[in-house]
């Protein structure tokens, strides 16, 4: 019983490295990626271009390959490590998940019909008035699924910050098994991502409940 408290307790902290990853990743990437969209609806073709380039790279990349380069390729390049791991694993989460966000934005911006902006203009409201006072909301209700599914992957893609050395929840996992041998610590990590997905679940739902009025 000592040794599962004690092992409790340990995979707490290394669940509280797994949180700061989560939720400086939102901090950063939730208002990137809306820039980022911005740039892939530009009507200036050549930022347009050129966002919607480095977006299609990111998607199309492992995340685990971004983390390898971020961290290890300005050592390579300049013969010394530049960034330490928690830099190189919040820049990579934060640029990472922006562009996946940015897409979601586009999406439901774009599905907002036109009419919604010339009503506006009917009334004597102005484009940026239109858009932060009638489209936003009803954007936000459109992307809350498609955005709940990506915070949720959040989550799990955390774990893939220990091949850059950063000590999160699964790390101190894996050491149980190379100190002691034991195997169990690793699949008990399950507990802590399930409880927080169920927590994330559940204020997502009921959030879209509090948007139901825009059906």
């Amino acid at each position: 019983m000592e040794q599962f408290v004690n092992i409790t307790l340990d995979l707490l902290v290394g669940f509280g490295e797994t949180l700061k990853i989560f939720f400086v990743t939102l901090a950063f990437s939730l208002p990137l990626g809306l820039i980022i969209a911005f740039g892939s609806m530009s009507k200036f073709k050549p930022l347009s271009a050129l966002t919607r380039g480095f977006v299609w790279v990111i998607r199309g990349t492992p995340l685990m390959l971004q983390l390898i380069t971020v961290y290890y390729g300005p050592g390579l390049i300049f013969g010394q490590v530049l960034l330490t791991s928690t830099a190189a694993v919040y820049i990579t989460f934060s640029i990472n998940y922006a562009c996946y966000f940015s897409e979601i934005y586009r999406g439901g911006i774009e599905s907002i019909s036109k009419g919604q902006y010339e009503a506006g203009q009917v009334l004597g409201m102005t484009k940026r008035e239109t858009f932060f006072k009638v489209v936003l909301l009803q954007v936000v209700k459109r992307i809350i699924p498609p955005m709940s599914n990506e915070i949720i992957t959040l989550v799990k893609d955390t774990s893939l910050a220990r091949v850059v050395t950063y000590y999160e929840l699964i790390y101190f996992a894996q050491r149980y098994i190379k100190n002691a041998g034991l195997l169990w610590p690793l699949f008990y990590t399950a507990v802590y991502y399930l409880v927080f997905t169920a927590l994330l679940t559940f204020l997502f739902g009921k959030l879209e409940k509090k948007l139901d009025y825009f059906n």
